[in-house]
């Protein structure tokens, strides 16, 4: 299971990813020296024995929402961080309505930063939240008092994460290989490594692959699935592919490229979609209205063609 944290700035989600897996996930130095997320960060739990819960931590910052999106758009399970001492704020609710509208209908509310407030402020935030869930695709989800600082329901949280990952449905692995990267580097003796979730189908050591949209042609030398070395990776798994061919170099591939079946292979310019515009937007959607496009961790701009009436909040 897939786990990706969501919320404001400073709530807190670093920190509890840390508590719960023993893993600071903020690697940059620029990260270390403003004591913020910037960019996203991975984190794995083994539990059971059996399998690996894997932790996308991603930016709270208003300025990174689109990093936020690169992670959420793989994740199975929602953990959204509201701090006690703050209550929901201006980023809490732009990522619920991330989650929401991605259709991430599991989830929890982790209220962080619980040893600064007393029952009664602890009682007024949680009913703050519950009112905040309703309508959304979270409404009703539990929400668990925390604290990264003194451990205190550190333990219950990562029991309801363990079984909630025993209860979810394992993703379909049917279909043709479409992993999104979200990273790409190289390593010392091993050349062009990418991550990030298999949305669809598997991919086994030695497969032959295509990174979109560029073409280039490349073969899966090795795996690592839930940071674990593996000869195959399943829809739902967080993968690193060790990629080998001679159009492979650092800069072969990107956040946003997705690397595929070379059947599935075909870019494009243009896709019909069914829209939805939240309740709380200020202007209809009109014709010919440009837009930032999100898909898997891709941003891209673009410009919409109604084929009907322009949508008004709250309509599709």
């Amino acid at each position: 299971m897939i786990i990706g944290t969501a919320g404001h700035i400073d709530h807190g989600k670093t920190s509890l990813v840390k508590a719960l897996s023993g893993v600071d996930t903020d690697r940059l130095k620029e990260e270390k020296a403003r004591g913020i997320s910037i960019d996203l960060g991975f984190a794995y739990l083994p539990v059971d024995g059996e399998q690996t819960l894997g932790f996308i931590d991603v930016p709270g910052h208003e300025k990174f929402v689109h990093t936020m999106l690169a992670g959420a758009s793989g994740i199975d399970f929602a953990l959204l961080v509201v701090a006690a001492d703050d209550g929901v704020m201006p980023q809490t609710r732009e990522h619920l309505a991330i989650i929401d509208l991605l259709g991430i209908s599991h989830g929890i509310v982790a209220l962080t930063k619980a040893d600064l407030a007393d029952a009664p402020r602890l009682a007024e935030v949680s009913a703050q939240i519950a009112a905040t869930l309703a309508g959304t695709s979270l409404e009703g989800a539990g929400i668990l008092p925390v604290s990264s600082a003194t451990s205190a329901g550190i333990a219950d949280l990562k029991a309801r994460l363990v079984e909630a990952a025993h209860h979810l449905d394992h993703r379909d692995a049917g279909g043709r290989l479409r992993l999104a990267v979200d990273r790409s580097f190289t390593l010392a003796g091993a050349g062009t490594v990418v991550t990030g979730t298999i949305l669809s189908g598997t991919v086994r050591t030695g497969d032959l692959v295509k990174v979109s949209p560029s073409g280039r042609d490349a073969r899966v030398r090795s795996i690592r699935a839930q940071d674990t070395p593996a000869e195959i990776g399943r829809a739902g798994d967080r993968c690193g592919l060790n990629l080998a061919g001679p159009s492979m170099s650092r800069d072969a591939i990107a956040r946003g490229d997705v690397v595929l079946d070379p059947a599935l292979h075909a870019p494009t310019d243009r896709i019909d979609a069914l829209l939805k515009v939240l309740p709380g937007e200020k202007k209809a959607i009109s014709q010919w209205l440009p837009v930032r496009f999100h898909t898997a961790a891709r941003e891209v701009g673009g410009r919409v063609v109604l084929l009907g009436d322009p949508i008004a909040p709250g309509g599709s």
